[in-house]
């Protein structure tokens, strides 16, 4: 029945039954003491999940979870002050030496890894391009980045973690002058994430209009070729990830409608940041959560769940695995809401013409294929070789912080090839003509 009544929502339209092209986990770490105020203190607080460093063993976690767990992308968080040592300006040495050894670990595996810059859209209590940083300083702060990373289409750019309280339509003039800087620094054509409103909710991307905001942010040549919505969804009382118990339909209320909207506006999105508490109702709703993903995988890229590296046990978020001698064991929550919901499932095939199919070896859009000058890439060429009102949330690291949302606004927590079949939407088109019948 539950088949049944997805194929009745989807309207056999564009329905893609199976799993994402990507899947994984954040790694956590670099961005530790940063509160939504966009005040990130260059303290102890910072764990970088790098054992030599002495955090967490990010490389360790993300080898083991590439080569038992099949993930195939890593978010990695940092926060603006980190890279540039408190300063707006250039990159710092040292400190962009230290977090790219956390981005070549990750690049090792084969993986893609999302840099992300962990503000919420602000420099010490200041607005991007609203009174405080702007739009040039943030186009600077990306131009360095991708000239870093100039050659390598693995590594993926979210331009900041989780805005909230600003004017949509004036920051995704800031976002649109990052996408720009980002185009003119790169040697190949890498994939951007688009942040929005609400600490970039998926519950409220539709009902606020940030995704249609965001949605005007183009390449410079107008095209949309490898721009995608950047997601983040909670399933608990505020929608900040900070309490154990799930209360959320995010099946019905969030990504179904999100998918339909998506799917009309020839657009694609990515879950980059999603958890739960290890509670009997979130074993049921995170589970249903990210089985929804799977199923409209045509429209969603992936997810990656919240989160592991320099995290420790008694986090209610935790999602990092244990290690026994050279054995690692994942968390109950992370195998059976995150890992066997995707590595359970059917490949699916991506059914338009006009998404991203991402591979082993270099990520491409439909365009891109059929022009004569295909980008190729592998993982190891880089540049350098070198949520709810006044809800009080706990930073990964131990930080707490609170909230004060906008009027109707929810909170937020800051806290192996891809394999891609073909035939099943065959077997569903096959399928919704016998219930037709």
């Amino acid at each position: 029945m539950k088949f049944l009544s997805s194929l009745l929502i989807l309207g056999g339209v564009q329905a893609v039954f199976g799993k994402t092209q990507l899947y994984g986990m954040n790694i956590a770490g670099f961005e530790f003491g940063c509160a939504i105020t966009g005040d990130c203190p260059l303290t102890k607080i910072i764990i970088p999940p790098i054992a030599s460093l002495g955090g967490g063993d990010g490389a360790g976690q993300m080898s083991h979870f590439v080569k038992d767990d099949e993930m195939n992308i890593f978010r990695l968080p940092v926060s603006w002050q980190y890279l540039t040592n408190g300063v707006i300006g250039p990159l710092d040495k040292k400190n962009l030496a230290n977090y790219d050894l956390l981005m070549q670990a990750c690049l090792k595996t084969g993986a893609y890894c999302m840099i992300d810059i962990h503000n919420f859209a602000r420099w010490n209590g200041d607005i991007i391009g609203q009174g405080g940083p702007t739009d040039l300083q943030f186009a600077d702060l990306w131009t360095q980045l991708a000239t870093k990373y100039a050659n390598n289409s693995f590594v993926m750019f979210e331009l900041m973690n989780e805005p909230h309280d600003l004017v949509i339509d004036t920051w995704a003039a800031s976002c649109q002058a990052a996408v720009n800087a980002i185009r003119k620094a790169e040697l190949v054509s890498h994939t951007i994430l688009l942040p929005g409103l609400n600490f970039s909710s998926a519950g409220t991307f539709i009902s606020s209009g940030w995704g249609a905001a965001m949605a005007t942010v183009t390449n410079p040549d107008l095209s949309t070729d490898n721009i995608i919505f950047d997601l983040h969804k909670y399933l608990d009382i505020d929608n900040s990830g900070n309490h154990i118990e799930c209360v959320m339909d995010n099946v019905k209320d969030t990504f179904v409608p999100v998918a339909a909207w998506l799917r009309k506006n020839k657009r694609q999105a990515i879950v980059s940041e999603t958890g739960a508490g290890a509670s009997d109702s979130c074993f049921i709703d995170f589970c249903a959560q990210n089985t929804a993903i799977n199923d409209n995988s045509d429209v969603y890229l992936g997810y990656i769940a919240w989160t592991a590296g320099s995290v420790t046990s008694t986090y209610l978020l935790n999602l990092a695995p244990s290690k026994s001698g050279s054995k690692w064991t994942d968390q109950k929550m992370a195998v059976e809401c995150v890992i066997d919901v995707w590595v359970s499932a059917l490949p699916a095939t991506v059914s338009n013409t006009w998404g991203l199919t991402f591979a082993a070896g270099t990520p491409v859009t439909s365009s891109t294929v059929s022009k004569t000058s295909t980008t190729q890439s592998t993982a190891a060429a880089t540049t350098d070789t070198g949520s709810g009102s006044g809800a009080t949330q706990t930073q990964a690291g131990g930080v707490t912080k609170t909230i004060v949302p906008a009027s109707g606004s929810t909170g937020k927590s800051a806290a192996s090839s891809v394999k891609v079949g073909s035939g099943l939407m065959g077997v569903c088109s096959l399928i919704f003509a016998l219930v037709l019948l």
